[in-house]
């Protein structure tokens, strides 16, 4: 028989950001917890995504941030009230970590790394009284309703008056969010979406010469333009990468969700890059018109435009040896290329994941109707943001209003018990 443990408070399973900050909350709300995590420490992929530097929120104002949230922002708009942006600034402040706003809005630590931010958030879990338990993978429920928990000494039996599942969605699963708990949730009546690659790159097919010289090579500045299933016409300026199969980068994550939408729609779709965004096209048309004399196409090209190297090659993908020769549709090609995108890249190699528990199962304090004590928080939730801090900040916001969901249950439910 697996062995059980005695009753706790609040069990959280999941040890990212969303976990902790539910942790967090219920501790201060003087509920008991234990914090039960897969690997063998917590916040793994809160420190890889922290690598290049740490984007901890965005300095947007509340009306256009909340915008970012799509077709949920009118629930997570719920969720930002109880802690928003600002809020998380100050929190961090509370670790003894600054903050600053770059350039572009993002809003990073002073150090720009994760691990000091980390590292102090857990020792002053710890010193509160929280409970972590490494190396405890979820396997879901016993037939008496107890939490299973695979460990090193075997499975073990844990019991709980309320749950907060902050398991994480399907991208990065060797860092612990594989979505094996879609399986247990669904078995009981929860509400899913399945689970899709958000923030993602894209398939495109490219010939072998251009997949053989130019993966890896970066696309900058260009511009995106994608027209969505209402017909209204999106456009970004930016940059993006070249890859074996196709295309990847903070252009096509800032569309990953329609872009993705469209693909399951119609099986591909098209997108055009402007691969020369400073210059109009009546220039580009006027000078590439110009005498090239001796010159062959892609010298003139190189001269008039400054295009060599990957969006050069990038115009002789889509153009055949003869169009290259028009300089008007050598122009507008520039400005509008187009790609057509067959698939998105596997939900693992994503940053993050759309689809999960979808909130219509879920009560305002994100408990799940069909099972009363149950919480969900962060990205095991349906929704999808793009990058730029707004993933990691509705994940702290729902983390706290789960974790004070969860307190004000076990107090209504220890007052009932008490009588």
């Amino acid at each position: 028989m697996p062995a059980s443990s005695p009753l706790p408070g609040l069990v959280i399973i999941g040890g990212g950001p969303a976990g902790l900050m539910a942790a967090e909350t219920a501790r201060a709300a003087g509920v008991d917890v234990d914090v039960y995590e897969a690997k063998g420490s917590v916040g793994r992929k809160f420190l890889i995504a922290g690598k290049g530097g740490m984007n901890l929120t965005h300095g947007e104002a509340k009306p256009a941030f909340v915008r970012r949230y799509g077709a949920r922002a009118q629930q997570i708009r719920a969720w930002l009230e109880h802690f928003d942006a600002d809020a998380l600034r100050e929190w961090a402040r509370g670790l003894g970590v600054e903050t600053f706003i770059g350039s572009s809005g993002r809003v990073f630590p002073s150090d720009l790394k994760a691990a000091p931010l980390l590292r102090g958030w857990v020792h002053r879990l710890r010193e509160s009284g929280v409970r972590f338990h490494v190396h405890h993978r979820w396997l879901g429920w016993s037939d008496d309703g107890a939490l299973r928990m695979a460990t090193p000494d075997g499975e073990r039996q844990v019991k709980a008056d309320a749950v907060v599942l902050a398991l994480g969605g399907g991208s990065w699963p060797q860092l612990g969010s594989d979505g094996a708990w879609q399986a247990w949730l669904g078995a009981r009546g929860v509400p899913l979406t399945p689970l899709v690659p958000s923030n993602c790159g894209f398939d495109i097919g490219w010939s072998e010469h251009l997949a053989s010289r130019f993966a890896g090579a970066p696309l900058k500045p260009v511009a995106i333009y994608f027209r969505d299933a209402n017909g209204i016409e999106h456009t970004r300026q930016g940059e993006c990468v070249i890859t074996g199969t196709g295309i990847e980068g903070s252009l096509t994550y800032a569309f990953s969700g329609p872009l993705r939408d469209a693909i399951a729609a119609h099986g591909q779709t098209t997108l055009e890059l402007d691969l020369a965004p400073d210059r109009p096209l009546e220039r580009l048309q006027r000078d590439l018109a110009k005498p090239r004399g001796s010159h062959s196409m892609s010298d003139h090209l190189r001269r008039q435009t400054g295009l060599t190297g990957v969006k050069a090659a990038l115009l002789h993908e889509v153009l055949t040896r003869e169009q290259f020769h028009d300089t008007d549709l050598v122009a507008r090609t520039i400005k509008r290329l187009p790609l057509t995108l067959k698939r998105a890249r596997p939900i693992a190699e994503a940053i993050s994941s759309a689809g999960g528990v979808q909130l219509e199962g879920l009560n305002q304090q994100l408990m799940v109707s069909a099972l009363p004590g149950v919480f969900c928080a962060g990205e095991m939730l349906d929704w999808e943001a793009p990058t730029g801090g707004y993933l990691l900040t509705a994940c702290f916001a729902s983390g706290r209003l789960a974790g004070q969901g969860a307190a004000n249950w076990l107090k209504h439910f220890r007052v009932h018990a008490d009588h």
